[in-house]
Order: C-alpha cells, then structure tokens, then sequence
C-alpha cells in the first residue's frame, strides 16, 4: 500500500508490546492517534474496555475497519486529530505513532487537555523525545520542554531504530509517557503564553523577548541578561507572576 502521507509504521512486536503497556492495564478509554495499520491498536485493545483511533488516511481507516471488525470496543474515526476534539468520549488515556510533521501541534494539543486525561505515551523522532525531557541549562530544552515538564512529568521509555519500522525513517525515535501533575501552575494557560514569549528568539536574552510586552519593567530585573533556555521551571513561574504584579 503506497504511504499516502508518509507514515512509517512500526511492525516490532517486541516495541509495541511494551508501548501499550505503558499506557497501564483494565483502561475505561484508550485514544490512537494514528493507529496505520493497527499494529499497536492490537496490543492496546486487551488492555481498555474502548478504543477510539483517529485516522486520517481513509483507506487505511477503512482497512482498520475490516481488519478489526469483531471488535466492538474498537471506534475508527476518519479525521484529522488536530481538529478533532479529543474530550468528547471523556475520560481517556491518548497514544499514537505520531507523523513527525504534527508531532508538536499534537502534543499541545494534549497539554491543554484537562485533568480526564492523566496519561499519554507517544512514539516521537528522536530529537523530539530529547527536547521533551530536556533539563533546563541544556541547548535542547526549549519551549516545547518547559510546557511539556510545567503540565507533566515527562519520562523518556526507549529509543526506537528504524529498523522497527516499514519503511524505516531516516532516524531514531522515542518513546515518551507524559503523566499530568495533580496540582498545576496557576493562571496555567497565561503561564504558557509568557514561557512562549520568553523563548520567541531562542538565543535572545529574556530582556530582548520580552520588552515588547513589557517595555522597561523588564530591564532592571536580574534575569534580564539570561536567555529563557537558561531558566528552571520554578524562576518561570516566579518571574512571570513578578511581572504580572507589576503591570
């Protein structure tokens, strides 16, 4: 079957075993993102009481849909996640295989998800699952690593080859499980939008990224010189409820 858009699927039963199974046992609802051919929608149906996967690719839902048709807790749905609202069977774990070029929308779009939704576990390029666990001080951590790690606890599982995958991808990939705090930042959703502020120019300093928005009450404060990479999850959230009192 010809890779309409560009998936690369993984066949490696000894991967995909251990990836459903990070999604955890006895589940009320698993989301696949991207479930291809239904290799890892096999191991992860055992596992939940209802499967709903999302594909994009209509000959391959209709395929999933042959494939699995003796499977009623099995939902395919032809759409596009990214305007998909993932909320609207409730309470769910999500997963997938994601198409490395919607990795990063896909897992926004998670984070901003509610507390129904403790956990996901995604299959990423390898240089992505870096920047997800990143530490901060590190030229990987960025935007992505501190909304990632400010939402969640962010745990990198394995490295996946290509040779896991038909056809293989040029590169390594991982494999990440996000688990949401119990208790996040407050004013979560203006957090995020600071943090993003603060790593607009990823080289600039923070007083550069963001006098725009807050002209000079940024300049005299001590982390005016540091560059928002430089920053731990903790200054963030000082420094952006600092500058929202001194509007």
């Amino acid at each position: 079957m010809a890779q309409k858009f560009g998936q690369h699927f993984l066949v490696r039963d000894t991967i995909l075993e251990p990836l459903a199974a990070a999604c955890g046992e006895q589940l009320t609802r698993t989301i696949e993102i991207g479930p291809g051919r239904g290799t890892l929608t096999r191991h992860l149906l055992p596992r939940t009481a209802e499967l709903h996967a999302i594909e994009i690719d209509s000959a391959l839902a209709s395929r999933l849909r042959t494939k699995f048709a003796a499977e009623p807790k099995l939902h395919v749905h032809e759409a596009d996640v990214l305007s998909t609202d993932l909320s609207q069977w409730g309470e769910a774990v999500v997963t997938g295989n994601l198409p490395y070029y919607i990795t990063s929308p896909i897992v926004k779009k998670f984070l901003a998800l509610d507390a129904r939704f403790e956990t996901a576990v995604f299959l990423v390029q390898w240089e992505v699952a870096e920047r997800l666990v990143a530490s901060s001080g590190t030229r990987a951590f960025g935007y992505l690593s501190a909304a990632a790690q400010l939402v969640c606890e962010v745990e990198l599982l394995r490295k996946v080859p290509p040779e896991a995958f038909a056809p293989p991808p040029k590169v390594d990939s991982g494999a990440v499980r996000f688990r949401r705090k119990n208790v996040p930042p407050q004013n979560l959703d203006d957090l995020l939008l600071f943090v993003g502020r603060c790593f607009t120019h990823k080289r600039k300093t923070l007083r550069n990224n963001l006098r725009p928005f807050y002209r000079d009450g940024i300049d005299g404060l001590p982390e005016a010189g540091l560059r928002a990479e430089q920053l731990t999850l903790a200054q963030f959230i000082e420094l952006h409820a600092r500058l929202k009192l001194n509007q």
